[in-house]
């Protein structure tokens, strides 16, 4: 899984990022001329790999990771096509999800150059500049294949992509975002190539100072209006989970930076003085997981204890293929049991005697929280 952090410039996504990643790079008040992105992977905490770890003392301990990629630069130099059309547009495509950066923060510099923060001024802004990159994308395909159609070039797929193609740039030329179109999976597979940003799972992130954080709880009930229209339930033919709400979440980025850099016991102190229950990085794994869908399963054993993420509704063949692709060819069966049951009962062998112990075939739904052995054959 991975996450772009976007915002307009200034909004502090670098701190963000170093937030999140403990890194240290570099943030400035004025532009730096840097355009390539910052990428850094954390594991996600889960105090269930510890405890499995505990139990199994493996040689090796694995958790599932998130990716945080901060397109530093990534929307300069591009006031032809708006702000994602510039360097940087290819990678922010691949992205998995966004996650919308908005400065509600006191800087004197950056106030000289750009006004006092205006957290819900920004995200339209930025809502606005999502739908008209997908807006000039779409409109742009339509285009070459109705020209290919006047040349008698004309196939059931490109009919078909036609059709869907009209439906986005009705949608997107309304200020509706491509997840809120309603698309069969089959025609999800058509556009599938295009990548559209309005399709992704999006997160609001709230960077406030210290003199802000927590302070302003209409703030956020505002900010979660305005992206009502964004939670793409509309898109009920979709053969993925329905996205749910669109998590805002409040950091006081700089001041979680700073701790980032600091031992545990005491970033504790520091958090609890400013009444940070749990790190930025903690609620944002959580809230990207709801958001995306995602849920953890395990595999455990004596050689490794690994978390591995796969979405909402995949089934024990998805998780085969997750683990290895000769898994999922030459798959027989599943055999499950839960952490909770394990935990609970101290061994694999209580769980077998206590009869929860299971076989299951590949069309089975993993649930969060299953530990899995496949058995397969190649």
């Amino acid at each position: 899984m991975n996450i772009g952090l976007i915002g307009l410039p200034k909004a502090g996504k670098t701190t963000i990022f170093n937030a999140l990643t403990g890194q240290a790079a570099e943030t400035a008040e004025y532009d730096t001329g840097k355009v390539e992105p910052n990428v850094g992977v954390v594991p996600v905490a889960d105090e269930r790999v510890e405890k499995l770890s505990a139990l199994y003392n493996p040689r090796k301990t694995i958790h599932a990771t998130i990716e945080f990629i901060d397109f530093v630069g990534a929307h300069q130099g591009a006031a032809k096509g708006g702000l994602f059309s510039g360097e940087g547009m290819a990678l922010i495509k691949t992205a998995d999800a966004l996650a919308l950066v908005l400065r509600n923060f006191s800087n004197p510099t950056i106030e000289g150059l750009l006004g006092p923060p205006k957290p819900l001024g920004d995200l339209e802004t930025l809502m606005d500049e999502l739908i008209l990159s997908d807006q000039v994308v779409a409109e742009r395909r339509l285009e070459r294949i109705r020209q290919d159609h006047q040349r008698g070039k004309k196939t059931p797929q490109t009919l078909a992509e036609e059709k869907v193609m009209e439906r986005l740039v009705q949608g997107l030329t309304e200020g509706r975002p491509v997840r809120s179109v309603p698309l069969t999976p089959e025609e999800q597979k058509l556009i599938g190539g295009y990548k559209f940003l309005t399709a992704k799972s999006i997160l609001i992130l709230l960077n406030s100072d210290e003199s802000r954080y927590g302070k302003d709880p209409r703030l956020t009930e505002a900010l979660h209006g305005k992206v009502k229209g964004w939670e793409g339930t509309q898109n009920t033919e979709s053969s993925s989970p329905a996205p749910g709400s669109i998590p805002v979440i409040e950091f006081a980025g700089k001041f979680e930076m700073e701790l980032a850099q600091l031992d545990p016991s005491d970033r504790e102190a520091f958090m609890a003085d400013m009444g940070i229950g749990e790190s930025a990085r903690s609620r944002l794994t959580r809230a990207a997981y709801e958001a995306l869908g995602y849920i953890s399963f395990f595999t455990v054993g004596e050689d490794e204890v690994r978390a591995w993420t796969i979405r909402k509704g995949e089934t024990a063949l998805d998780a085969a293929g997750t683990i290895h692709s000769d898994l999922a060819r030459g798959f027989i069966r599943a055999e499950c049991f839960t952490v909770k049951d394990l935990l609970e009962l101290g061994s694999e062998k209580a769980v077998k005697d206590k009869g929860l112990f299971r076989l299951e075939g590949k069309e089975y739904i993993v649930q969060d929280g299953d530990i899995l052995h496949i058995r397969f054959s190649v």
